[in-house]
């Protein structure tokens, strides 16, 4: 287990265990944290040990309960694009685009920048007691780490603008019926559902599995590149070492070994 200011990281096998380690202050993102989690997914990205991550928080409060409101009181207008198109840019694309799968497992609150935090994962599996929400209005402000983009797509239009009007919490039971979370678990469980996701991944191809996740984003955010984009990973997969093995164990009737 490693322990750096505001994380704890352990990596046991191939997959990465990466906690925010700010109980106290309901692991709220700020400017620090965020900084810290952009190395260290830079490192997991490079990490070829790793091929999975699973986020959660410390405590058995939440995952993620906001931002650092005290951190905007003295922003300026451009102070406060910068932030967003910072952690844009350094955090949760980086989240969203990760050619590894990563799983959020959300156990507690997940509040404004923690929700969104969550939306960048590629799965959500939450615990029964888990509350969601994007609270934003409250203050005057809006999502600024891709809240109104990522949500509408998990959710639809009408859901989505109904969780940022009314600034209110959802449950995890809703949550699973609008579709922002795969699955909803008691807390003891909500670990090894992650790690059990992560077992059937791995078993597939890694290289497949990054274009995957690629082809679903390019056609998300550009549904006229998509199907191109498709194409493209389709071809190149061809010239993997991994398409010969998945071909050649399907041949033989036995198990690939990616």
């Amino acid at each position: 287990m490693e322990q750096s200011t505001n994380f704890l990281i352990d990596i046991p096998n191939h997959t990465a265990y990466l906690t925010i380690n700010r109980p106290a202050k309901l692991n709220a993102l700020n400017r620090a944290t965020l900084v810290e989690l952009s190395s260290i997914l830079q490192r997991l990205k490079d990490d070829k040990q790793v091929r999975g991550i699973i986020l959660t928080g410390a405590g058995d409060k939440a995952f993620v309960a906001g931002a650092d409101i005290a951190e905007f009181r003295d922003l300026s207008e451009d102070d406060a694009r910068e932030l967003a198109a910072w952690g844009h840019r350094e955090v949760m694309d980086v989240l969203y685009n990760f050619p590894k799968p990563v799983i959020a497992a959300i156990n507690g609150f997940a509040l404004g920048g923690g929700l969104e935090l969550a939306l960048a994962c590629h799965i959500r599996v939450a615990n029964d007691t888990a509350k969601m929400g994007l609270p934003e209005v409250s203050l005057g402000l809006i999502p600024g780490y891709g809240g109104t983009q990522r949500l509408p797509q998990l959710v639809g239009r009408g859901k989505a603008l109904e969780m940022m009007l009314t600034g209110e919490m959802i449950s995890a039971a809703d949550a699973l019926q609008w579709g922002l979370v795969n699955y909803v678990v008691a807390q003891e469980e909500l670990l090894s559902t992650c790690e059990q996701l992560l077992k059937k991944i791995y078993a597939k191809s890694s290289t497949a599995a990054a274009a995957a996740i690629s082809a679903v984003n390019i056609g998300l955010a550009k549904p006229e590149d998509g199907y191109q984009a498709e194409i493209h990973a389709f071809g190149a997969a061809f010239s993997t070492a991994d398409f010969e093995e998945g071909v050649s164990a399907f041949l033989e009737k036995r198990k690939p070994n990616f």
